[in-house]
């Protein structure tokens, strides 16, 4: 159904980043086949698997890339993918014997996909680090948080997923339209910590004209301007504003009753904390819910402030179907959407070896192949792990 229906991508098991890449490509039509640790991880990869929605849509085969022959049983899959996806640190894949020379000389056309904190090189590329780690040394974790408080992290969304899984999943895809022209495959080397640059690229514009000030939360976007920022209501909940242009922030003014106030002017900063104050004195005086009506079909860039479970019943979520159900787990749909070739999350995420059997023989393993991958290590359901 989706436009990477006949795409064939090798998935080496990992945590965060890689996983979500993989998630986009198998939620867009591919093919993925995740090759699974056998046996015990220090990496949190034990943990069961029917919540690991990440790892939607894949099948599975287990293998021991440590072992004598494990890396052959790899490459005799790298083979017939057109595209890999690894999450190790630099030098691990080379190690175990499927780095990009070896993979890349039994399959030209392939694109591999490597996804990394620091990148492939540098000084920093063989430590270890987190995504709060990326987006530090990046500089957007600086420019997130209220002033003269502490930056606050922002989950692990900015590096590890659209600074990461999704850089990669782009990289890939765009890999994989110069193959089919080219016919010769590449490394895809993405970074967290870059990716998570790419993402603040406006900023860097804004900060080199000084439209944006490294003071935390002294901006239109940090939390600096009270007409962009959310507020407590009167259930203890809250909603969002984001009233910047000038006719949206009369109607903010208009549906909070308090457009006919002397109140200082939207772009007057140092009337900034009055109307903060203004604002969260009038959004005390209704429920979050209450707000919503008096919002309701309006321009003032108004939204509440729902948690994940609320936002599986909100109206507009539920009209477009952005969440669906796989497995008994609630979890967002397929994204972007295609007219004629829509992306769907094609099967629960595979316990280890689960589906492969199948998967192999759709890639066009005979069985006598099948037979001699299993003196070389691999395992589906059933063996191997």
């Amino acid at each position: 159904m989706g436009p990477l229906t006949g795409i064939k991508v090798i998935e080496f098991e990992a945590i965060g980043p890689g996983p979500f890449c993989g998630m986009m490509l198998a939620d867009m039509g591919a093919d993925v086949l995740v090759i699974d640790r056998a046996g015990s991880s220090d990496l949190g990869l034990n943990r069961e698997r029917w919540y690991d929605t990440m790892m939607r849509g894949r099948r599975s085969v287990t293998l021991d890339m440590k072992s004598k022959s494990g890396a052959e049983a790899a490459l005799e899959l790298i083979a017939k993918a057109d595209a890999l996806i690894e999450g190790f640190r630099p030098g691990v894949m080379e190690r175990l014997g499927v780095g990009p020379e070896k993979a890349l000389a039994r399959n030209p056309k392939l694109v591999y996909g490597r996804m990394t904190g620091w990148g492939q090189d540098g000084p920093m590329a063989p430590r270890a680090g987190h995504d709060i780690n990326y987006i530090a040394l990046a500089g957007p974790l600086a420019a997130i948080g209220r002033a003269h408080e502490a930056p606050v992290p922002p989950l692990n969304l900015v590096g590890d997923f659209g600074g990461g899984g999704m850089l990669l999943a782009f990289g890939i895809a765009a890999a994989l339209v110069e193959a089919q022209r080219s016919g010769k495959g590449q490394v895809v080397d993405a970074a967290m910590c870059e990716g998570a640059s790419l993402l603040s690229t406006m900023f860097h514009g804004m900060l080199a004209s000084k439209r944006w000030a490294e003071q935390r939360g002294s901006n239109h976007l940090d939390t600096g301007a009270p007409w962009y920022g959310t507020y407590e209501t009167k259930d203890g909940k809250h909603v969002s504003i984001g009233s910047i242009e000038g006719r949206f922030y009369a109607e903010l003014l208009e549906r909070l009753g308090i457009s006919g106030e002397d109140l200082p002017k939207q772009h007057d900063r140092a009337g900034w904390p009055k109307l903060a104050a203004r604002y969260a004195v009038a959004f005390k005086t209704k429920t979050r819910d209450e707000w919503c009506t008096v919002f309701e079909g309006s321009d003032a860039c108004f939204a509440p402030v729902l948690t994940w479970t609320e936002a599986y019943e909100h109206p507009h979520n539920v009209q477009r179907k952005s969440f669906v159900e796989v497995g008994g787990v609630k979890q967002p749909a397929p994204a972007p959407r295609f007219s004629r070739t829509p992306g769907e999350v094609k099967r629960k995420p595979p316990e280890r070896g689960e589906g492969g059997a199948q998967a192999l023989a759709d890639w066009g393993f005979r069985q006598e192949d099948l037979e001699r991958l299993k003196t070389l290590g691999l395992g589906w359901a059933g063996t191997g792990g």
